[in-house]
């Protein structure tokens, strides 16, 4: 097996775990929620952000899909099921090949278009990010799902930019995005959190994850624009047998929740 993962029949996440360990444990994410029963999230502090438009820098092609990143200092979060203070690192996105799915996490089986995450680490307990990805604390992630809809004018100075990073390890400067408006408004109509891991390799388990109820729209159009992203380098050929190139579907399927118990905030 390659060590170039991705989503393909010969690296796709059934292979995963041959390389990274951390894939085949007992606290692995995305997994399906079942709304039915949930308990309350005991807490009363409300969850909170606060974000910095002009600290997105650049938008790269991973080769598994897009990513934003952000300059470190002025975006947080905190509240919650959260007992420190996060700071945004980056955010990105997962797609299938149709419109009817993509999403990592699913609700009672119910797939979206795609899921958007906000990766943020844990700075007010641990020195740096590497350090924060040791610790089952270290990361809290936000997942949004998104439904096939209106335009997204926020995403869209993502998308703008995203045929200049065509194929894989290239890169572009964005203007200011403003992550709050990408998130439901004043939280929605809440939140689900559980304790989970990376769903991309190395997969390590150390991720708190809000999973918000309400999905965001992003218009069939945008949609397509991010299947456009190819897997490999401009100089190279796609290696795989079962795909043109294109990332048509970057999304993990869901793990066994296993003991592990999803909680409802609000």
């Amino acid at each position: 097996m390659t060590t170039n993962w991705g989503y393909c029949q010969g690296n796709g996440p059934q292979t995963w775990s041959e390389i990274f360990p951390a894939a085949s444990g007992n606290y692995q994410s995305p997994v399906d929620i079942k709304p039915v029963d949930l308990k309350d999230l005991s807490c009363n502090k409300r969850l909170e952000w606060k974000y910095t438009p002009e600290n997105a820098t650049d938008v790269t092609n991973t080769g598994h899909g897009w990513k934003v990143g952000i300059k470190q200092g002025g975006s947080s979060l905190s509240g919650g099921p959260l007992k420190s203070t996060y700071e945004l690192a980056q955010f990105h996105c997962h797609w299938g090949e149709t419109d009817d799915q993509g999403s990592e996490h699913t609700i009672d089986g119910k797939t979206f278009a795609g899921e958007l995450h906000l990766v943020h680490w844990n700075s007010s307990k641990y020195p740096t990010f590497e350090e924060a990805a040791k610790h089952h604390d270290g990361f809290c992630v936000l997942g949004l799902f998104l439904k096939s809809g209106a335009k997204n004018e926020e995403l869209e100075k993502v998308i703008a930019e995203l045929n200049k990073i065509e194929y894989k390890d290239q890169k572009t400067s964005v203007s200011p995005i403003d992550p709050t408006n990408l998130l439901p408004k004043n939280g929605g109509c809440g939140y689900y959190t559980y304790q989970g891991s990376l769903t991309t390799p190395p997969c390590l388990e150390c991720v708190i994850w809000i999973v918000f109820k309400e999905p965001i729209e992003v218009s069939p159009e945008q949609l397509k624009a991010f299947r456009r992203l190819k897997f490999h380098c401009k100089e190279e050929c796609c290696e795989c047998n079962d795909c043109d190139g294109s990332i048509k579907n970057n999304f993990r399927p869901t793990l066994p929740l296993g003991q592990r118990e999803v909680l409802e905030g609000r």
